[in-house]
């Protein structure tokens, strides 16, 4: 084999690694601290609630998020919820219920089935997991069969559910996994 020639399959050999990585996923941002950081969770499309008005049992009940972000409440109609914390939906469906359906109403909310996650990529059982609070990438992979053998294992690939922009970002496996997020395994190579 000429010089020549030994320097194509060495160049060729290089142009296929550098896809190759960037196929996997090295390429995507790293997610920084505060995008990885657990942070107060925000309702959404496909939360089931139940709220509670103390001495009110007939407003009381379990209410689905719909898919215009809001609750629909026996006498103050619809409450939007979406993008709200559940002390910001008390505080709301209070101040509806102030204004002229209850005296000095106190409600409480409470989460009883999250949105799910995903996982995807390099697992043994791609799809849909109910979420648990405290969740990181790696409890997410451990739920979806762990890593298949080309899984890479140092590092996932997340779509926030709460990015409007859905980037892809580099992060740990100790990432806090958040309800509507997307975890994709790269495949490695070597």
């Amino acid at each position: 084999m000429s010089i020549t020639s030994l320097l194509r399959v060495l160049i060729l050999g290089m142009a296929v690694l550098v896809t190759a990585a960037c196929a996997s996923g090295t390429d995507a941002p790293i997610e920084n601290a505060e995008f990885s950081e657990p942070r107060e969770y925000s309702l959404g499309p496909g939360d089931e609630l139940r709220v509670t008005v103390f001495g009110q049992e007939q407003l009381s009940g379990e209410f689905a998020v719909d898919g215009g972000g809001y609750i629909a409440m026996p006498l103050v109609g619809e409450v939007e919820a979406r993008g709200k914390t559940v002390r910001g939906l008390e505080e709301a469906i209070a101040t509806r219920l102030a204004d002229g359906y209850v005296r000095d109403p106190r409600v409480s909310v409470e989460v009883l089935t999250f949105r799910p996650f995903y996982v995807i990529g390099e697992v043994n059982s791609p799809g849909q997991y109910p979420y648990v609070n405290g969740m990181t990438a790696i409890t997410a992979v451990a739920m979806a069969g762990g890593y298949t053998y080309r899984g890479r294992q140092d590092y996932v690939l997340v779509t926030r559910g709460s990015d409007p922009e859905k980037v892809e970002r580099r992060a740990p496996v100790n990432t806090t996994v958040m309800p509507d997020d997307v975890i994709r395994v790269p495949e490695r190579f070597f």
